[in-house]
């Protein structure tokens, strides 16, 4: 090579070099913008969007305005990726907030940067669980389910290879409490059965495939085909499509219109991570379980069954949590005493949480997904809240 050329080489790649670095330093701001969530305003008084709510101020809910305002502008000032948060008090809504953030649909591979407001779905992922517990609830009381004590493999006659004597004991209580002892792994590292669930062609027939690894009923191992099955079993039982029976049956009388469930890559709705709502309706579903399953004077879920599914059975040995059927269960201290709570959680930071003792319902939506730091965080931020009211 001779010099001439050898210089040539060199100032094209540094002409190269400088044409990378200045788009570095071009997108940089860009990146950092789309990094940093910003909050919306006025992001302290709810929204009236003729959704049927009402509004109520924190000092006429109970709250200590000065240290309830201070809260929101921490939790919507974080490096949380929070996106939203909608306090509710006594049937009114007493905080809204929202901001704009980086977040990813279940069935996207990146994220991208969205403005959250009133108007605007947000994943909700596995508080869709909590929905189909709901339905259960309805289904019993119409008589188009029997029992929960029913085995599971009784609606499964197509499979009868599957029919050990340790599977035809799993219930449908089994299935809501998370403690059906199939073989199960989903989150963390390795192979995840919740993945497995969204190509398989009869996506039904894998969780009751999986080996009993324990007896039923006695260790709880977080299960999304279990969701999956209740589901299926609610079609069956029904006679319709299950994301029919829950428009019809639950959130039509909540006057909930704005709902998508995702489907999975065959076009199924996913019933165990596919919701898609406003978090001002994700309060109404807070709501109707402090009423105990009443909505404006309607019984839309046995009152009995909300008490039952917000009874804690197994402890989860995520941090200091139990769970009840299809819902998480814990404390919050208050004024020197521990106040249960039970919530819907979602993956991400998605959160309904209610404390009946204190008539009060917190929903929180994040885009952390696969975040356990943020997670806790999340529920920190509850504990906070709760501590706040009078």
């Amino acid at each position: 090579m001779t010099p001439s050329r050898g210089r040539g080489s060199i100032q094209v790649a540094r002409r190269r070099r400088r044409w990378f670095l200045g788009w570095v330093l071009f997108l940089l701001p860009a990146l950092a913008h789309a990094e940093a969530p910003s909050p919306s305003a006025p992001f302290d008084t709810p929204a009236l969007a003729g959704d049927g709510w009402q509004r109520l101020s924190p000092a006429e809910a109970g709250f200590d305005p000065a240290r309830f305002h201070a809260l929101l502008m921490e939790m919507m000032g974080s490096q949380a990726n929070l996106h939203g948060v909608v306090v509710e008090r006594h049937g009114r809504l007493v905080a809204e907030a929202y901001r704009t953030g980086r977040d990813r649909t279940v069935n996207s591979l990146f994220a991208h940067t969205r403005a959250f407001g009133p108007e605007v779905r947000h994943d909700a992922r596995s508080v869709g669980k909590s929905v189909i517990d709901l339905l259960v609830g309805v289904a019993l009381a119409q008589g188009r389910l029997k029992r929960v004590d029913t085995p599971v493999l009784e609606f499964y006659p197509e499979f009868p290879e599957l029919a050990s004597p340790e599977r035809r004991t799993i219930t449908l209580e089994h299935l809501l409490g998370m403690s059906s002892g199939l073989a199960w792994h989903e989150g963390g590292d390795g192979p995840d059965d919740e993945h497995k669930l969204m190509w398989k062609w009869t996506p039904t027939y894998h969780p009751l495939s999986r080996p009993v690894a324990a007896a039923p009923g006695t260790v709880f191992n977080y299960n999304s085909g279990g969701a999956l099955l209740l589901a299926d079993i609610l079609s069956r039982a029904t006679g319709m499509p299950w994301t029919e029976y829950a428009r019809t049956a639950l959130f039509e009388p909540l006057g909930i219109r704005d709902v998508e469930w995702v489907g999975d890559f065959l076009g199924r709705p996913m019933a165990y991570t596919g919701l898609r709502m406003r978090p001002r309706d994700m309060a109404k579903l807070g709501r109707l379980v402090l009423n105990r399953g009443q909505w404006r004077g309607r019984q839309i879920v046995p009152s009995a069954w909300i008490d039952a599914s917000l009874t804690p059975r197994l402890r989860t040995g995520f941090d200091d949590t139990g769970y009840g059927y299809l819902w998480w269960t814990g404390s919050a201290a208050w004024h020197g005493r521990a106040v249960p709570w039970a919530a819907a959680f979602g993956n991400g930071g998605q959160r309904i949480f209610v404390a009946p003792d204190l008539d009060l319902c917190v929903v929180i939506t994040a885009g952390a997904y696969g975040d356990l730091k943020v997670a806790r965080q999340v529920n920190a931020f509850f504990r906070e809240i709760v501590a706040t009211a009078d």
